[in-house]
């Protein structure tokens, strides 16, 4: 008797996938798809072949199934971005990018790895399948350290020229077009342009706001090395205190840039948008309860995680990859 139970205890603990899609009736792959809550694969039957791998004692052995496939399942997801007082990581961005991403390759049966540029050494990173950058860095430095690693690779971010990484992101540069017509309808004529124009998103903001202007416009650009709210009020505060200074119109990189400028132009009693209309970008969720309520370009920063993750699986695949640029909207608010 002992020795009859020893044998079928083997037997159990042998259970393989295939025997397990014999008894369900189904293909390998399905069961496979089944225990990775895959979607490809119908509620009903994901549940059907859930019941009998717990009746049987049956379970997907993860590390074997990576080891035989040559994957981890799991990408990294780099964040290009040091947290600050004034910007932390827990603003819309990098957080609406990365529940995107998670939720699209979670459902692919990969699991992501949360990491930074520092950290890019360690185990989990270098077992990832592929790297997703959230943010290219001043000049692209950030996109340069992480090709080096020669793991498929996607950019959140801004093309840029002679390059071949595979960028999503938004059409900035629609975006500063669409500031300019703000400001052209408004009849202002003497405009900042207030970002830090070494990151390649926020020079096409700039570069499609002025080619937009037509020159009807002066453009004088600020550069300031953060996209804080003290950062904005630092930069016109600063301006104001120069004289002869005079402008009608501010066009700042990101909305706590716009709220910085807002502040600097109160204190000197300008009123917004009288005597000087503001737009921001990213159109984060302060951006309408700001006073006055501000106008914003608007991101679509969850739907770009999910594309990034598309993107991403369809390099591990071995699929042809093509950059990709979502819209953007300017949102007319009080400034």
């Amino acid at each position: 008797m002992p020795a009859n139970k020893t044998v079928a205890r083997k037997s159990e603990t042998a259970l393989t996938m295939e025997d397990l899609a014999k008894l369900a009736g189904v293909s390998k792959i399905t069961v496979s798809r089944a225990l990775r809550d895959s979607p490809l694969v119908t509620v009903e039957t994901r549940e059907k072949i859930r019941a009998l791998a717990e009746q049987q004692g049956y379970r997907l052995n993860v590390s074997a199934r990576n080891l035989r496939m040559g994957r981890s399942y799991s990408v990294a997801v780099v964040v290009e971005m040091t947290p600050v007082r004034g910007r932390p990581m827990s603003d819309p961005y990098p957080l609406e990018l990365l529940g995107g991403i998670t939720q699209e390759l979670t459902t692919a049966g990969y699991s992501v790895v949360l990491t930074s540029k520092q950290l890019m050494n360690t185990a989990p990173v270098q077992g990832a399948d592929g790297l997703i950058l959230l943010g290219q860095g001043s000049h692209g430095e950030a996109v340069r350290t992480l090709q080096q690693t020669g793991m498929p690779l996607v950019v959140w971010g801004a093309p840029e020229p002679g390059t071949d990484y595979i960028v999503v992101g938004s059409d900035n540069r629609k975006g500063g077009v669409s500031a300019a017509e703000r400001f052209i309808a408004q009849g202002r004529q003497k405009l900042v342009f207030l970002g830090d124009v070494d990151h390649a998103e926020v020079q096409e903001r700039c570069a499609g706001f002025i080619d937009a202007m037509g020159g009807r416009a002066t453009v004088h650009i600020i550069r300031p090395k953060a996209f804080t709210f003290e950062a904005g009020f630092d930069s016109i505060s600063s301006l104001l205190k120069k004289k002869g200074a005079n402008f009608d119109g501010v066009f700042a990189a990101s909305d706590l840039l716009a709220m910085g400028a807002i502040r600097a132009l109160a204190e000197k009693n300008l009123r917004v948008p009288e005597n000087v209309s503001v737009i921001g970008y990213d159109d984060t969720p302060g951006a309408a309860s700001f006073v006055p309520p501000l106008t914003s370009v608007h991101q679509y920063l969850r739907d770009g995680g999910v594309l990034l993750a598309k993107k991403m699986l369809g390099l591990i695949e071995g699929h042809t990859v093509a950059s990709e640029m979502l819209p953007t909207t300017l949102m007319v608010r009080h400034t």
